[in-house]
């Protein structure tokens, strides 16, 4: 039974761009500002200008592959099972923690007004008792919208794309109308002449909830099966939620920044902080009186967190979909309900992400995690590119990408870069991450679930050596690390280790796979 086109190029947009807009947007301007001061600006021109271009390498794979799930079913193709589970592991964990992480948000928001729902450990807001049981009643809801009704996904996410999209713009106009003073961004330029400078704008770029913020569209990638039109839909919505929202971010960024006073930052951005900045804006919109606003922000972070849940149960459960059909985890989790839903994905996502409500490090360290795990599964979209360019040369494609030996090898730099930035502790954590996934992957080949002859061990002559040497050179490095490469020199060093791979990777491609090109289109 395969899944229906459903999506239209506009649907596909608007559910990008709605799971794009989360929680990020109400955060991520503070923590990049207290990472890089005014520079987070040029910060956020990076962290767009990056995914975007790896954006570009997905939309050409997934109008050649528009299947569901296809962080799982590109790299099958072009590398065999164990490249394919490695991958698709990583997103599917990432993925998996995203609608969790939104619901905490919006409770975390709501205790301004319910204190009971949680509590500070150490200065972290965790969930109690109640907490828990309202992120249950939530959770279940997001599924129960995911499950019920194609229409009603679709309606619900058009109410929220307009509401969420609208309080941005307006909270972007009134703060720069109000209280805007051009002084607070006096550093942007002296921070750019500086190697701690751009070490702080590049550290936003990954920990300050930038890449986070930007994530969103893989959807179109893992939702292409289900695209109408999907020559047209699947670039627009890959790459036009990456620019529609790196616009509103920069907007936001630029916003927040002016309607500082200066004497919150008069010891310096690391320091900043104002009452209220547990909501950076509705703390800011509190302290100029601006009180409809204000409310209507508090209201915003109880919707923007759940729209982008919302897409992430959409979406994820595609990723697990695609996992059940090529035989990692039971295939039970492949059915589809009578509206064609992968209903048991959707409820197995949901069983393991109530786990995730347990204590947890706080926003901006979770936020490391997924970016660091979430990149690495975006490095298959340049390598991926280029074996399929090879492996199916006559293949027609409706949206083919120029320069792509240049834009590929650019698109997996920024991959490995934006892991790195991460640092240290987040990159160990997604290694023992890895690990576990590894002793699934055993146990789905002790089933007999997996193809002897399928699973790509040449592969391993690019992958292990790709993970093991990012561990290393995070290790190593500058940023929380041993610092035995240095700032400056971690760019050199990653430049070649990146050729070095993709080169690899590329000659340990797949052969002969025609067969499997249209088996994977039929499912």
């Amino acid at each position: 039974m395969k899944l229906d086109r459903r999506f239209t190029p506009i649907s596909l947009l608007m559910l990008s761009i709605n799971g794009m807009i989360g929680s990020a947007w109400l955060f991520a301007p503070l923590y990049a500002a207290k990472i890089a001061g005014s520079a987070a600006i040029i910060a956020w021109l990076i962290g767009g200008f990056a995914t975007a271009l790896i954006a570009l390498t997905f939309a050409e794979l997934s109008v050649l592959l528009p299947v569901a799930g296809g962080t799982a079913q590109i790299p099958q193709l072009s590398h065999g099972t164990l490249t394919s589970f490695t991958l698709s592991w990583v997103a599917w964990l990432s993925a998996l923690t995203m609608a969790p992480i939104e619901v905490q948000a919006v409770l975390q928001y709501a205790s301004t007004y319910f204190p009971t729902l949680t509590y500070l450990a150490e200065g972290v807001p965790l969930l109690t008792h109640i907490g828990l049981c309202w992120a249950t009643v939530l959770m279940l809801s997001l599924c129960i919208i995911n499950i019920a009704s194609f229409k009603g996904l679709v309606r619900f996410n058009f109410v929220l794309f307009i509401f969420k999209v609208v309080v941005i713009i307006l909270t972007i106009v009134m703060l720069i109308n109000v209280n805007f003073h051009p002084e607070n961004f006096l550093g942007l330029a002296e921070s750019t002449f500086s190697s701690n400078g751009w070490k702080s704008i590049l550290a936003a770029v990954a920990s300050g909830g930038i890449a986070f913020a930007f994530t969103g569209f893989k959807h179109g990638v893992e939702l292409a099966g289900e695209a109408k039109k999907f020559a047209i839909a699947i670039p627009v919505a890959i790459v036009g939620s990456v620019l529609c929202c790196m616009v509103l971010y920069i907007g936001l960024q630029v916003a927040f920044i002016g309607a500082l006073q200066p004497s919150s930052i008069q010891h310096g951005w690391q320091h900043l902080a104002f009452v209220g900045d547990v909501g950076p804006f509705a703390g800011i919109a509190a302290g100029l009186g601006l009180v409809w606003l204000l409310k209507l922000l508090y209201v915003d972070a109880a919707i923007s967190p759940l729209g982008a849940g919302l897409i992430y149960v959409t979406s994820t459960a595609r990723i697990l979909f695609a996992m059940s059909q090529i035989g990692y985890v039971p295939e039970a989790l492949s059915r589809l309900n009578k509206q064609s839903f992968p209903v048991w994905a959707i409820m197995t996502n949901f069983a393991v992400g109530m786990f995730l409500f347990l204590p947890l490090p706080g926003w901006q360290a979770m936020v490391s995690f997924l970016v660091s795990a979430m990149v690495i599964s975006y490095a298959i979209g340049p390598i991926a590119l280029l074996c399929l360019r090879l492996q199916l040369p006559n293949e027609k494609r409706h949206f083919r990408l120029p320069f792509a030996n240049v834009l590929c090898l650019l698109a997996f730099y920024f991959c490995n870069l934006l892991s790195y930035w991460t640092g240290w502790q987040t990159v160990y954590k997604l290694a023992i991450a890895l690990g576990i996934g590894f002793i699934f992957f055993i146990a789905a080949y002790i089933r007999g679930k997996l193809k002897a002859n399928a699973l790509g061990f040449k592969a391993a002559g690019w992958i292990i050596p790709y993970l093991l040497g990012l561990t290393l050179i995070s290790y190593l490095g500058a940023f929380g690390g041993k610092n035995v490469i240095t700032f400056g020199w971690d760019f050199i060093v990653i430049a070649i280790f990146s050729l070095i791979i993709l080169y690899l990777a590329v000659l340990n491609r797949s052969k002969n796979i025609e067969k499997e090109f249209v088996a994977v289109l039929n499912l």
